[in-house]
Formats: C-alpha cells, sequence, structure tokens
C-alpha cells in the first residue's frame, strides 16, 4: 500500500495501536522484528540446596566437636537481630555455658594504623606455637552513613586466616558499640565452648569500645606508636587507667631509639597512677610487628600477668565482676527497647518532640512527661 508522504495524516482514535510505533502504516518504511526472547539471568536446570535447620542440639553438639562452620552458623544467630534466631542462640549459649571459662581472654586496641591486625597475626601465631587454639573476634567500625563494614581485618591476618586452629570473627559495630559488645561477649562464650584456651578481642579503636571491650577481657594490651606525636596524646586518654600492659610497634630500623623513648615515658606516666585492683603494675616494652621483633618479650609481660592475677584470686574476682556488668547492661538495654518499642510511648514522644520544637516546652520537662505517661500507663502491659 503506498503512503502519501507530503501530508502525513495522524492515527485516527480508534486505531489499533501497534506493539511498536515503527510498525505504524506512516512508517512502511520501517520494520521491527518483535525480538528474541532472551533466556533466564537463572539456570532453570539448577537446583537450590537450602542448608538444613539446624536445632538447638545440633548447635551444641557441633560446637563441643570445635565444628567452625556450625560455631559460624551459631554466631550468625547472635548478631541476629531475627527474635526467633534470638531465642534459638540464647538457648544456646545457655547449654553451653558449663564448658566454658578456661580461657585467656585479651582485649587488643590502639589508634587506627598503630598495627593491631599485624599485631594480632604475629600473636596469634606464637600463642598457637605453644600449643592449644586461638579465636580472634574483631570489631570492625561501621560508617555511619551507609551503615556498613568493610570487615578486612581477616585479610590483613595472612597467618592466622589459613591456620586449622584458628578462628577469626570480625563483627560490624553497626552504630551500637553497646550492642555488638554483648554479642561479642556471647560469641566467647561460643568459642570456649568449642575448646578456644586464648581469645583475641581487637576493638575498633574508637574510645568507646575500649570500655565495653575491657568489661570482658582478662588482659587489655594498648598498642601504640613512637615519632608520631601521639605519645602525649595517648599519656592524656583514660585508657591508660584501663591498660593492664602497653607496647610501642614498630620498634625496627631508624625508629628503634623514637620507640624507646616513647616507652619511658610512658612508664613515667604510669607513676602516677594509683595501683589497680588488681595490684599489678602496668608495663611497657617495645617490639615490631611487621619484623617480628621482641613477640616473646611482650607475651612473657602477659604470662606474668596471669601468673599474678591467679596467685592473688583478682582473676576470679574480675570474672565475676564482668558478669555481674553483663547482667545489668542486659537489664538496661531490655528496659529501653521495651520502652522505645511502645506504640503509646511512640506516640508521646512525637507530641512532646514537635513541642520541644516549637519552643513551648522544654526538653527536660517533656522527657519527664513521657516517662510518666510510661510509668502510669505502659508498666504493667
Amino acid at each position: 500500500m503506498e503512503h502519501d508522504n507530503t501530508n502525513t495524516p495522524h492515527p485516527a482514535e480508534g486505531t489499533c495501536s501497534c506493539e511498536h510505533p515503527e510498525n505504524d502504516q506512516q512508517y512502511t518504511g520501517l520494520q521491527v522484528n518483535a525480538g528474541i526472547e532472551q533466556p533466564p539471568i537463572v539456570n532453570p536446570y539448577l537446583k537450590r540446596r537450602r542448608r538444613p535447620q539446624l536445632t538447638v542440639s545440633d548447635y551444641v553438639e557441633g560446637i563441643r566437636k570445635g565444628n567452625t562452620a556450625v560455631l559460624g552458623q551459631a554466631v550468625t544467630l547472635v548478631e541476629s537481630l531475627n527474635p526467633e534466631h534470638q531465642m534459638v542462640a540464647q538457648e544456646v549459649i545457655e547449654k553451653c555455658l558449663p564448658f566454658t571459662g578456661s580461657s585467656q581472654r585479651i582485649g587488643i586496641t590502639g589508634v587506627p594504623g598503630a598495627g593491631k591486625s599485624t599485631s594480632i597475626d604475629v600473636f596469634g601465631i606464637h600463642v598457637l606455637n605453644r600449643g592449644g587454639k586461638l579465636a580472634v573476634l574483631a570489631i570492625d567500625l561501621s560508617s555511619e552513613r551507609s551503615k556498613g563494614s568493610i570487615l578486612g581485618d581477616k585479610t590483613r591476618m595472612e597467618k592466622l586466616a589459613v591456620h586449622p586452629r584458628a578462628f577469626i570473627r570480625p563483627s560490624p559495630s553497626a552504630g551500637s558499640l553497646g550492642g555488638v559488645a554483648r554479642k561479642t561477649r556471647e560469641t566467647i562464650v561460643l568459642c570456649e565452648a568449642a575448646g578456644y584456651d586464648n581469645i583475641f578481642v581487637e576493638t575498633v579503636g574508637v574510645g568507646q569500645s575500649e570500655i565495653a571491650v575491657h568489661s570482658m577481657v582478662d588482659f587489655f594490651l594498648l598498642i601504640q606508636l613512637a615519632g608520631t606525636g601521639d605519645e602525649l596524646q595517648g599519656i592524656k586518654r583514660g585508657i591508660m587507667e584501663m591498660a593492664d600492659g602497653i607496647v610501642i610497634n614498630k620498634a625496627d630500623g631508624d625508629n628503634i631509639e623514637r620507640a624507646n623513648l616513647a616507652a619511658s615515658q610512658f612508664r613515667n606516666a604510669l607513676h602516677l597512677f594509683p595501683l589497680p585492683p588488681s595490684g599489678w603494675s602496668p608495663e611497657v616494652t617495645t617490639y615490631s610487628g611487621y619484623y617480628e621483633l621482641n613477640i616473646e618479650g611482650v607475651w612473657d609481660m602477659i604470662d606474668r600477668y596471669f601468673a599474678h592475677v591467679r596467685a592473688n584470686g583478682y582473676f576470679d574476682e574480675r570474672r565475676r565482676q564482668q558478669e555481674k556488668y553483663w547482667m545489668q547492661e542486659t537489664i538496661n538495654e531490655q528496659l529501653k527497647a521495651r520502652f522505645y518499642s511502645n506504640a503509646g510511648v511512640q506516640r508521646m514522644l512525637e507530641l512532646k518532640q514537635q513541642m520541644v520544637l516549637d519552643n513551648r516546652l522544654s526538653s527536660f520537662v517533656a522527657a519527664h512527661d513521657v516517662l510518666n505517661f510510661y510509668y502510669e500507663n505502659c508498666m504493667n502491659n
């Protein structure tokens, strides 16, 4: 059919719409085929094998046998926010408790770039060469914007990552250091039940995480650097009061003299602090994680500490204090969660917040009103 190109009429209403407008009669010079149906992205013949659902007994049995796959799944349950997963995790933890308490828990902290991961890799191999098993729990700082974490600590622990008697588990802080600290402590219980007699807990090194980790370990090691202008800043920080031992990393090559000077400055600073309840005077030494220098010296210090606190009974006393602390922290966390999840409280919060923003009510009076509402209306629900 010929088409008059001088006067191209528009398709009238009611004309059958084509799948491709180019196939309309006014475009007789064009013809578009329907094309070939694209194959599915996923292979239709591929059958996905679902991981079998484990029972509480399966988890406990696998953990007790040292099965790292089952241990990893149990830790995932502990970290999950799913209420059903949490119920299973708490049952597993409760059944594992009789098999715990026999490990040496060591917290390792330091400013970013101090060489924590590299040092843990070297320290861990040194510990494993003496026998036993090692679990490394690394808390990785999450982004405040994306809420994501790289979880790349394992890549910097090249030797431990392939060691058959080492278990490395990075965990995101997810913006809640208190929450991840509680989950890390529960992970410690699972690792001890799996037979790991040495446990390292690496902190994100940003302040508040050290306090949380200090409350779950037996020995707290502070890694510092020399020649970076951080000596006085490190002395001023309150973390000095928590450290059971201080080590100056990268004491090698031209940096040895600066490392020794920094160690001397830290020793002088420690004399200004009162003797801690353990009766142990924190020691300071130097080493090089990269070149593996004086690793034995660092570990001799840690061995002397454990011998000291076991002899005077402080080891058991510190464990009891930590159990009490985490019971109270769990109560606080549960109370806070119950408060903010209450529908009535949420409505009252929105109302009072708007009044505060409109300068009709002070923040303190608004908080008092919301709490009174909760006490009077929600306590028995």
